[in-house]
């Protein structure tokens, strides 16, 4: 657990949030309204009902670590970035407990990097990574108990995905869709989740290195016959696998190719 922030290599000032604290902000959105571009915002620990929104600028927001610090939401997802360029998020839970069909974390044409964060419960996919102008870096997180997928890419997004837990999702621990979709996908362990571990399908393409994908209730890894993986589809038959199935291609319907 961090209790003092770390110093903020920015050179700018580093604003705190502690809802304990009469002289902190009482949430982090509040903190991120008053910073500046070199700016950081310490999340010190506790559990805060925020939505946090940043559209066209970047962000630095650090937490104190992601058993320590759960932002929550009930009226849509917690974080939501749209076409931010640059900045880190870090050390935080996010997490959604309304009932409408929402994410954890929305990336929408956002180039920042997410690490060591949690996403879960979101009622859609834990993470929603989509547009053509989506790439950010999301490394060492956990995604887990959502209710569809735990990492959802499509509509063009080219994300480094990377060393991410997902795990207990009610889907596939990774999903990838659309022409021009196309992550980075390594080291990843997807595990224990109730379709399979990760999903190819509409023509998407993956850089797939090194994952493991164990105990998913299915298949390790689906692929449809139009998906264009690298290595190619027979590599990507050796990855490592165990579960009922190993690996599956699906037609477009999503029937088994026998």
């Amino acid at each position: 657990m961090m209790t003092d922030p770390p110093p903020n290599p920015l050179g700018g000032k580093t604003l705190i949030v502690d809802a304990k604290d009469g002289d902190s902000y009482p949430r982090p959105s509040a903190a991120l309204l008053d910073a500046g571009e070199h700016d950081q915002v310490f999340v010190r620990p506790g559990i805060y009902e925020d939505k946090v929104f940043i559209t066209g600028r970047p962000i630095h927001l650090v937490g104190a670590g992601r058993d320590e610090v759960q932002i929550f939401s009930r009226r849509g997802g917690p974080l939501y970035l749209q076409q931010v360029p640059s900045g880190r998020i870090s050390g935080i839970t996010f997490r959604y407990v309304g009932s409408d069909q929402n994410s954890a974390m929305n990336l929408l044409d956002s180039s920042c990097a997410v690490t060591q964060c949690r996403a879960t419960e979101g009622i859609l996919s834990g993470v929603v990574i989509y547009g053509p102008q989506s790439r950010p870096t999301f490394v060492e997180n956990e995604v887990c108990g959502n209710r569809e997928s735990g990492i959802f890419v499509f509509a063009g997004a080219q994300p480094r995905i990377a060393d991410n837990v997902c795990r207990g999702n009610h889907h596939f621990g990774i999903a990838v869709r659309d022409p021009g979709s196309h992550p980075e996908l390594v080291r990843n362990r997807c595990r224990e989740n109730m379709l399979s571990g990760i999903l190819l399908f509409h023509h998407a393409e993956a850089l797939l290195v090194d994952n493991t994908c164990s105990e998913n209730q299915h298949w390790g890894m689906v692929m449809t016959p139009d998906c264009h993986p690298t290595p190619g589809r027979e590599s990507a038959r050796h990855l490592k696998h165990s579960g009922p199935q190993s690996a599956r291609d699906l037609d477009r319907d999503g029937s088994a190719v026998r």
